[in-house]
């Protein structure tokens, strides 16, 4: 019998996103464990829906919603990546060696998703369970309705970070321009800095070396009282 290969490449240029999936598909089923994606020019809607452990690696920027509903899947982008990337993500591993744009990690369940620079707008939002690193900075909106997982951020974070999360944790080594309803700060603790230290140092990250600080979610706001309107009014 022929040896199987491990590793392949798929050429972008002169095919389209459902051809490009199709194969990326395809290869994942038959247990390719390596597929190099050349020339993706941007695209969207790539390596979604992918349910086969595979490490896909694209060699160039990626559009909006790459790596969306996949599971068990590694991808890695060597360039930035659109809004989206790695919404519903249930398990497995993105990292973005670049920025990424608005959105990203949106609903993750599990799994992490490492962005090696800034991230746009409601990073994280209504995150559900996955670990979110931004070496970067995040833009405005970060964390809203989160649920549940852990946000890292090492930079600087814009207003109403946190705005109704409901459980979960998220840590800011920079500034912070405002919290949102029901977000508080929590102090550090040793399991924390422990935490930082796993996740950061192998990215050559040391977290003693930012003025990190906790949020949480207040529990304020958990339960509508109509006693406390003018509370519920206020926060928003």
């Amino acid at each position: 019998m022929p040896e199987m290969l491990s590793q392949t490449a798929i050429d972008c240029a002169e095919l389209t996103t459902r051809e490009i999936n199709q194969r990326l598909k395809g290869l994942a089923a038959e247990g390719i464990e390596q597929i190099d994606l050349i020339n993706p020019n941007g695209r969207h809607n790539l390596a979604v829906g992918i349910e086969h452990a595979v490490n896909i690696r694209f060699q160039g920027a990626v559009g909006y919603y790459c790596g969306g509903l996949c599971d068990r899947v590694a991808i890695e982008i060597n360039g930035s990546s659109g809004w989206s990337l790695g919404e519903n993500l249930m398990s497995g591993h993105i990292t973005v060696r670049g920025n990424a744009s608005a959105n990203a990690a949106a609903s993750a369940h599990g799994g992490k998703v490492c962005i090696l620079g800034n991230a746009g707008a409601r990073a994280a939002i209504s995150l559900k369970g996955a670990t979110v690193i931004v070496t970067g900075s995040v833009g405005h909106s970060t964390a809203f309705m989160m649920q549940q997982g852990r946000l890292i951020i090492c930079g600087n974070a814009g207003g109403n970070l946190g705005d109704s999360i409901y459980d979960g944790e998220i840590f800011v080594g920079g500034s912070i321009a405002s919290l949102g309803a029901d977000a508080r700060f929590d102090p550090m603790s040793d399991r924390d800095w422990q935490i930082l230290t796993a996740e950061l140092q192998p990215l050559g990250i040391d977290p003693q070396a930012h003025d990190f600080k906790k949020i949480v979610c207040a529990q304020e706001l958990y339960h509508f009282k109509a006693k406390e309107f003018s509370k519920w009014k206020d926060a928003y």
